[in-house]
């Protein structure tokens, strides 16, 4: 190696570590391409931590309003909802049998999206998704979209010589054996639809977490690793600002273990992050590690691997707490025995719904706690997902439809820890899709219940529902756009501390109902209060409210005693209370 690779001194560790016997003079050309797309790039430098002020907005660009110029022409409609971040859900060439997450060109935008015909070429179609990108940039947005890093399409160019021959150079792109005995340990993740981790092709099996044409990656050969960092490069100088790694635990196998989260996948994560802080520092790697708490912790590594991860767990228990009407499950998952400091730099994403299920794996949920959840909300068979283990419903459907519910249950997410993300469509409270779930199956041939939870958004039946304040979809949208507007104006909910506060009743009992606690940062200081309840309460009033303060941040009145002493709540009601007295 050069002397002046030293500052690539973090991508030599990880390499001699994944490959002892393959010398880092095979890293030489992969350095210098690494500086001569740094020199290249024209992008502005990110605001250090720009992840934690956002309010991230997922979406199926092609669910949402067809292709991109269609979702460029809604770009005002997200401004107005107050988000600034789009996830876009999978976007890369597919055969779409995952919904995307089957990638056939990591290079490549489905063409469908582009508004272009399949036999355009590279160059128009990156002309399009750049001028989207811009337009976003113009409107204060980022965009970061999903990449799928431990499996690809078996329609892959690469898969597609693999399977030619043993002897094709590409087949150690992948894992294969002669039997299906091998990594016996490792679960299969699709319980109920899928029957095993390895699948009959010519003479040998290949290995796969995921469906049967998803063929998982063998980063045990460093070509693999190497192409995957060049595609992350690719999108970084068209202009994204991060990337959503999916299924990142199952990147590394090893006999003997149960194939997820091992030493090695870390190391990988670790190269992937130091090529991305070289290229543009503070580009976006989310974590998708379906883990408990403290396994997803080591995603972000002593700050050097993913910048923040999904905190999973939180969402079925948020869910729980409604239920019970009661705040314990919240706070217990939000202990430091189940939720460990992270590294100052790194964030958890948070989140109430999602394009898969409510998932009751046992990695977020005791058994218990899945069967109270599941009897509680899975209020039709047909939501059923993976035996018991999920429920595929939207966010309006297990609210009941109520915006009160809908409200308050967005205000849990939106006020604490963690960087929101809002499902497209949950922000006008929109239901399941029956359509598409049964169009979905005839297309895909699986009865993937999560296809409810999915669908297109009818936009000239929603923009007349949006002109009438009686409507459902007005009235969530009008809490939900609200909150988000006022949460971006303040740093505590994305950055600060988090108190806990008990709220008594009249008589001095615990009003266990209520979910209350402080946020704080430098001179910020925000009260949030929920009655998890369908009933109203009474609750002395609680202190760092001053007597003149009639109002909350949201425009909701706090309807006080004669005294002053007590607070009225309503069913479901909530509050976001100034301790401060900052004016907006």
């Amino acid at each position: 190696m050069k002397n002046n690779d030293q500052e690539f001194k973090t991508l030599i560790e990880c390499w001699e570590e994944l490959y002892p016997d393959r010398p880092t003079t095979g890293l030489s050309d992969f350095f210098d391409r690494l500086r001569e797309l740094k020199n290249r790039m024209s992008l502005p430098a990110h605001s250090p931590g720009w992840y934690k002020d956002v309010i991230v907005y997922s979406l199926y660009v092609d669910l949402f309003n067809k292709d991109f110029s269609g979702l460029e022409s809604k770009l005002d409609y997200l401004v107005r909802l107050g988000v600034n971040c789009l996830w876009l859900l999978p976007i890369l060439d597919s055969p779409m049998r995952d919904a995307g997450f089957d990638i056939r060109d990591y290079r490549t935008i489905r063409a469908d999206l582009l508004g272009l015909p399949e036999d355009a070429v590279q160059k128009d179609k990156m002309d399009v998704f750049k001028r989207f990108l811009q337009h976003a940039r113009e409107k204060n947005i980022h965009v970061i979209f999903d990449i799928a890093l431990n499996h690809t399409s078996d329609e892959h160019p690469w898969f597609r010589e693999a399977r030619k021959s043993a002897d094709n150079p590409y087949r150690e792109y992948y894992i294969w054996s002669r039997d299906d005995q091998r990594f016996k340990d490792a679960r299969i993740i699709f319980k109920g639809l899928c029957a095993s981790n390895w699948e009959k092709d010519g003479e040998e099996y290949y290995f796969h977490r995921f469906f049967e044409f998803q063929p998982d990656l063998n980063f045990r050969n460093p070509v693999v690793l190497l192409e995957m960092a060049g595609h992350l490069l690719y999108w970084l100088e068209i202009g994204v600002d991060g990337f959503r790694a999916d299924a990142i635990p199952y990147i590394w196998k090893e006999e003997g273990t149960a194939c997820e989260n091992l030493p090695q996948t870390h190391t990988v994560i670790r190269f992937l992050r130091a090529v991305l802080d070289y290229a543009r520092p503070d580009t976006l790697l989310l974590a998708e590690a379906c883990q408990k708490p403290h396994l997803v912790v080591e995603y972000f590594g002593r700050g050097d691997e993913c910048n923040a991860g999904y905190h999973f767990p939180l969402m079925p228990q948020i869910y729980k707490a409604v239920a019970m009407e009661n705040g314990l499950p919240v706070k217990h998952t939000l202990s430091p025995e189940v939720t460990p400091d992270i590294p100052g730099n790194s964030q958890w994403f948070t989140f109430l719904r999602c394009h898969d299920e409510v998932s009751l794996e046992l990695v977020y949920v005791t058994e218990e706690d899945r069967k109270f959840i599941h009897d509680h909300y899975c209020k039709k068979p047909q939501w059923d997902f993976r035996q018991g283990q999920g429920i595929s419903a939207r966010l309006s459907e297990l609210m009941d439809r109520d915006p009160r519910k809908i409200g308050m249950i967005f205000s849990i997410m939106l006020t604490l820890p963690g960087t929101p993300v809002i499902y497209y469509g949950d922000e006008f409270g929109k239901t399941n899709d029956e359509a598409y779930y049964h169009e979905m199956i005839r297309l895909s041939g699986k009865d993937d219940t999560r296809f409810l939870v999915r669908g297109k958004i009818g936009w000239e039946e929603l923009d007349r529902h949006l002109r009438d304040n009686t409507s459902m979809e007005y009235r969530v949208f009008d809490h939900v756009s609200r909150m988000v507007t006022i949460r971006r104006a303040y740093q505590c909910f994305g950055r600060g501390d988090l108190v806990w506060m008990e709220s008594r009743l009249q008589d001095g009992a615990l009003a266990s109902g209520i979910l209350s606690y402080v946020r704080s940062y430098h001179e910020e200081k925000v009260l949030v209060i929920h009655n998890l309840s369908g009933a109203g309460c009474i609750i002395a009033m609680p202190e760092g409210i001053r007597p003149d303060q009639t109002i909350d941040l949201l425009g909701h009145r706090l309807t006080k005693g004669e005294t002053g002493h007590i607070l009225q709540l309503d069913p479901y009601d909530y509050f976001w209370i100034d301790l401060t007295n900052r004016n907006l």
